[in-house]
């Protein structure tokens, strides 16, 4: 039986800054349904590879295939790669969804305006996108908090709010930078929690970088990035190649 072709493929990523060379012929596959923890030193390019994953950057050399369905698609699939800055902000906003550790939430937005705000600007009316924002923050606890703006939240709260915005479009893939980095350790633990729920919970995919062990841990797979490559993949133990 043939198995299904990986939701992302990248080959032979590179990226300099300069003189520095933050990726140096990275080659990694993504699974559906995988949670990846990406984890490596300060500079070792792990942020770097999550972001030309993305789609947020591109690289210099190599390229990125996307399977799910949306823009530019062709034979199933997407080359991310290749894609123009309007095209690729399309497929972010609508088979895409991001955590990053400071939430990135608009302060003067309340609750459920930040959730709904991926829906609204993607033609979404704003009743039915603030309608499903609510369902969402329900969902992730936080159900009567929707007119709440960023200051009256907890940093706990905050994130909960960014895991139900990156959550509203049903992406495809979630992609998390150090999503917890900034919390307590029993906060952090709750989020991560809420966040592995709502993704591969749902049959949806986790990348997430993190610094923390312990969140690594409660992934299904883990990469390690030191100078640009990959040097270490738990998948590839399991499965005894590199994928």
């Amino acid at each position: 039986m043939n198995r299904p072709a990986p939701l992302l493929t990248a080959r032979g990523l590179r990226k300099s800054y300069g003189t520095t060379h933050a990726l140096d012929g990275v080659d990694l596959t993504v699974e559906a349904g995988e949670s990846v923890a990406i984890m490596g030193p300060s500079g070792s390019g792990k942020t770097t590879l999550m972001h030309i994953l993305s789609g947020i950057l591109t690289p210099d050399a190599g390229s990125v295939h996307f399977t799910g369905a949306g823009t530019g698609s062709t034979n199933g699939g997407t080359e991310v790669s290749s894609l123009n800055e309007e095209a690729r902000a399309k497929l972010r906003r609508e088979r895409l969804g991001f955590v990053f550790q400071d939430g990135l939430l608009l302060p003067e937005l309340t609750a459920v305006e930040n959730v709904a705000l991926p829906l609204m600007l993607s033609g979404v009316p704003r009743p039915a996108a603030e309608s499903h924002a609510a369902q969402w923050l329900a969902a992730l606890g936080l159900e009567g908090m929707q007119t709440r703006r960023l200051g009256e939240l907890s940093g706990g709260q905050a994130q909960r709010v960014a895991i139900a915005r990156a959550q509203v479009a049903d992406p495809h893939v979630v992609f998390a930078d150090e999503p917890t980095g900034a919390l307590d350790s029993a906060t952090s633990a709750s989020v991560l929690g809420a966040l592995l729920d709502s993704t591969v919970g749902r049959g949806r995919t986790l990348v997430m970088v993190t610094h923390d062990q312990a969140t690594a841990d409660r992934c299904s797979r883990l990469v390690r990035v030191a100078d640009g490559r990959i040097v270490a993949d738990s998948a590839a133990a399991t499965t005894g190649g590199v994928r």
